[in-house]
């Protein structure tokens, strides 16, 4: 029993220390390539190529002000940061990161949680995240914080729907929940290893995804909740110090999550050449992937311009919803007819 705890507790560790580093260095990613994609070059100061940047930008962030405006309500202004931080990190409890290896003589299973409802804990977590957002807009007194809460919380309602259909052609084609046992049934001995990625038999499917993903995190051209031009910085305006922090690291807390889940949904999650001779190197693999979904990420806000809110309503229920509907449906007839 001991050695479980101990050997649960380096995994958590482990995966926390990850993720954490990942959304620091997802920062310094951003400003490269943004940079790159505007004829700058991003940071360069803060050590070799900027990349002590993001520890200039965590001690800088810790020794500011924390300033709270006199009219908030003082206990949801506190709590909000964390409701939208904490959900971000516990999708990761469920996201399998490599083959299961013995270490010392220990069977270590590279997964926090094997829930065999693993995507619904993954979309129900994932929902919780907007609440920190609207309590953060209602509870800070300003007007341009509250409209910013307001329309994250339309837009994850619109997004909401079309988030979970897209991913119901895959579920229908490998009749699991478990993200442990999709990892596995995109498994290919062949040279291409990448023949049985679900991305082939659903890129519709993966495609509405990404989009809903895009929304779902507030992220260009979806970031409205956020809107500078007139909102200021939307619903965190009257955050500072820490407290902005942990927005600010849940947002990409929930870009590098979405992207794991993404890269387990339809791109094989760990599954790569040699997974079976090189030990531990499925974790490579997932994090290659995670960085693709992330370049795009990145890429969109570079490239395109933001919605206006009745173009972003238009789009998820006039566009998005229709053809996730149509997906399914399609989905559905191939499985009953045994094309898939």
């Amino acid at each position: 029993m001991v050695e479980i705890i101990i050997a649960a507790g380096i995994k958590v560790i482990f995966v926390l220390a990850a993720v954490l580093t990942g959304c620091a260095y997802a920062t310094y990613m951003e400003r490269k390539v943004v940079g790159h994609l505007q004829h700058r070059i991003g940071p360069s100061y803060a050590g070799p190529y900027g990349l002590l940047q993001p520890i200039a930008d965590a001690v800088k962030l810790m020794f500011k002000e924390d300033i709270v405006p006199d009219k908030v309500e003082r206990a949801t202004f506190a709590l909000a940061p964390l409701v939208s931080f904490i959900p971000a990190l516990l999708t990761f409890a469920v996201v399998p990161f490599g083959k299961d290896n013995t270490v010392f003589g220990y069977d270590v299973k590279m997964v926090l949680s094997d829930l065999n409802i693993g995507i619904l804990f993954v979309f129900a977590i994932t929902s919780l995240g907007v609440y920190g957002i609207v309590l953060a807009g209602w509870s800070s007194g300003s007007k341009y914080s509250l409209m910013g809460g307001i329309r994250s919380s339309a837009q994850m309602i619109s997004y909401e729907v079309s988030y979970g259909l897209s991913i119901i052609g895959v579920l229908l084609i490998a009749n699991t929940l478990s993200l442990r046992e999709l990892v596995e049934q995109q498994a290919s001995d062949s040279i291409w290893f990448f023949s049985n990625w679900f991305i082939f038999k659903q890129p519709l499917g993966c495609l509405l995804y990404v989009t809903c993903a895009i929304a779902e995190t507030n992220r260009l051209p979806f970031d409205l909740p956020e809107a500078e031009s007139e909102l200021v910085a939307g619903y965190h305006t009257e955050y500072s110090s820490m407290r902005f922090a942990m927005f600010f690291i849940g947002e990409y807390a929930n870009m590098i999550a979405v992207s794991a889940v993404g890269a387990t949904l339809f791109c094989g999650g760990w599954q790569g050449p040699f997974v079976n001779e090189i030990p531990f190197i499925g974790i490579f693999w997932l994090a290659l992937k995670v960085f693709v979904f992330m370049f795009v990420y990145i890429w969109l806000r570079g490239t395109l311009p933001r919605f206006r809110y009745d173009q972003l309503m238009n789009f998820g229920w006039k566009v998005l919803l229709p053809l996730a509907l149509l997906n399914t449906m399609v989905t559905g007839l191939f499985v009953v007819m045994g094309w898939f």
